[in-house]
């Protein structure tokens, strides 16, 4: 499941035959470009470039552009082309982008930014206050925009170097969206932006072959650091394809998963990245019977869960969950157990951590009254402890996680069936069925948006007053991380919350490794920890890598 407020279907493949037709960074019949007209691979010494292999799914339906998807939409990563307000650090610290100070309002209602006075757009337009305040209103109020800005009233440029973000409610986690969210200028932000953008950041794009590559090169009026890396060059294929491409030597890295972490290329590194790609399933605390509004598309679904409604249920599954043996089975080792939505990062508390004790999760459900059949299930009150688990059929690791929880749950008296579908059929049984889902963002607006009673991703369909309140003294706090105590309260407060030993709303499994085939020689900076989305996360800091 992509990051807060965005769904998406793949996208068609690219296979590698094409790839190598096209001579990699061949003009194509169907191209986009800056100002630029194109590029002159022999301009830029082979030291300062990289060609990396991305998967079909991580090329932007809506273009290069903020205000659709690019950079705050699905896959949460830095522009590239475009500035932010902010960025975080490998320490989810923030530091300054454009701006050059922030300060939050005592009513913890308006934001006020202070920029930069030296910056120009690759057009050579300078960049003012009102070029911020004129991407924030575009994201507002369009139909297609991936960022989360639902809890912006407005923003206006007092002067050219401070801009007013005015809010409907205290909101600190604004800042985690304002650090991916690229700042466009209103002079040339048209329909075609996405294809042609101008931004003021590290990188200019100069060529997009649709369906098949992009090349960024150095921004040479960028305000910052000049870029070590002058070209990059990501080629869009499936796994096999990209696996390929490095066999043969063309891409300078490429994307992989734990199916083929048992090969070798050489020249070549396997290399894995911590992630927060976390995956795990929804647990209905309602029975079954009622009906619930989707938070994105508004549509209503069935709700509820005759099984997973009983707390006993909830909570044993959590303990009966072997995590480290499901990694080793499922990834090849390559992934780390998960707890909660954001393990790892600051807002996450260690409370959600429940250890694996089968006999344990065992006792929770006779205590409460559920016997054991003669097959080995248990029933309650008529009722049999067995449910449909759903996943995405697209997805061999989510199909291969799902039955091995199955399995898992045999052992514990649970009769699970696994069954694949196509988003399309999964999104009507995200309030009444268990979904194995993807998340993980580098900001804690999954955790109020998975919880809240009327949070627009609450699946679990739990309400609860006082988690509520702990979520919104969160966001309310001037001090981003004076909030930490309170969303780590909202999973566990000594007495009531999401947590495992509390109502348990969801089982998590595991956050994926994102693996990559990385050739010899080159240098990737350190890495902070990587949201969902096998893909562009890896480029944040390609501007500091090199070649030894």
């Amino acid at each position: 499941m992509p990051y807060t407020l965005t769904r998406r279907h793949a996208l068609a493949a690219t296979g590698f035959a094409a790839l190598s037709a096209s001579g990699m960074l061949a003009g194509c019949s169907e191209s986009a470009g800056t100002e630029a007209g194109g590029s002159d691979s022999a301009a830029v010494d082979a030291k300062h470039q990289v060609t990396i292999a991305m998967s079909t799914t991580n090329e932007p339906d809506g273009g290069f552009d903020p205000c659709v998807g690019w950079g705050a939409g699905e896959h949460v990563h830095e522009p590239l082309i475009q500035s932010t307000l902010v960025v975080t650090d490998k320490d989810m610290k923030f530091q300054n982008d454009l701006a050059t100070s922030y300060e939050c309002s005592s009513d913890n209602l308006t934001w006020t930014f202070s920029i930069r006075d030296d910056v120009k757009f690759s057009d050579g337009t300078p960049l003012t206050a009102k070029d911020v305040a004129f991407t924030i209103e575009q994201v507002r109020t369009s139909k297609n925009a991936q960022a989360d800005l639902t809890m912006v009233k407005g923003a206006n440029a007092t002067s050219d170097t401070e801009v007013e973000i005015h809010l409907s409610k205290p909101y600190n986690a604004l800042l985690y969206t304002l650090a991916v969210l690229g700042i466009i200028p209103e002079h040339a932000y048209g329909k075609d932006y996405g294809e042609k953008p101008i931004g003021s950041g590290r990188y200019k794009l100069v060529q997009w072959d649709k369906g098949q590559q992009v090349i960024f090169e150095a921004n040479p009026d960028y305000y910052g650091n000049k870029p070590n890396i002058e070209r990059l060059t990501v080629v869009f294929m499936e796994e096999d394809a990209a696996l390929a491409a490095a066999k043969a030597g063309q891409v300078d890295m490429a994307f992989t998963s734990a199916t083929y972490a048992d090969q070798t290329i050489d020249g070549y590194q396997l290399t894995s990245y911590k992630s927060v790609d976390s995956r795990g399933i929804q647990l209905p605390v309602i029975p079954a019977g009622q009906k619930r509004k989707d938070g994105l598309s508004d549509t209503e679904y069935p709700s509820g869960n005759d099984v997973t409604c009983h707390l006993e249920i909830r909570q044993a599954i959590n303990h009966a969950i072997d995590r480290d043996k499901m990694i080793k089975n499922v990834l090849a080792g390559f992934g780390r157990a998960a707890y909660s939505v954001g393990d790892g990062l600051p807002w996450a508390s260690p409370d959600m951590k429940v250890d694996f004790d089968l006999k344990a999760a065992q006792k929770i459900l006779t205590d409460a009254g559920w016997q054991q059949g003669s097959d080995g299930i248990f029933t309650k009150d008529g009722q049999r402890a067995a449910f449909t688990l759903y996943y995405p059929s697209n997805d061999s690791v989510r199909q291969a996680m799902a039955n091995e929880f199955a399995n898992q749950m045999k052992d514990l008296g649970l009769e699970i069936e696994t069954k694949g579908l196509g988003w399309d059929d999964l999104y009507p049984h995200e309030f009444s069925d268990p979904i194995m889902w993807g998340w993980g963002s580098n900001s804690p607006s999954d955790i109020y948006e998975l919880n809240y009673s009327k949070g627009t991703m609450n699946y679990a369909c739990y309400e609860n007053e006082t988690t509520d309140s702990y979520l919104d003294q969160a966001l309310a706090q001037p001090d981003v991380e004076a909030s930490f105590p309170y969303w780590h309260k909202a999973e566990w407060d000594g007495t009531e919350g999401i947590a495992p030993q509390g109502a348990a709303t969801w089982a998590w499994f595991a956050n994926i490794d994102h693996l990559y085939w990385v050739r010899d020689g080159l240098k990737v900076a350190e890495q902070k920890l990587q949201p969902h989305g096998h893909g562009w996360s890896i480029v944040n800091d390609v501007d500091t890598w090199s070649w030894k």
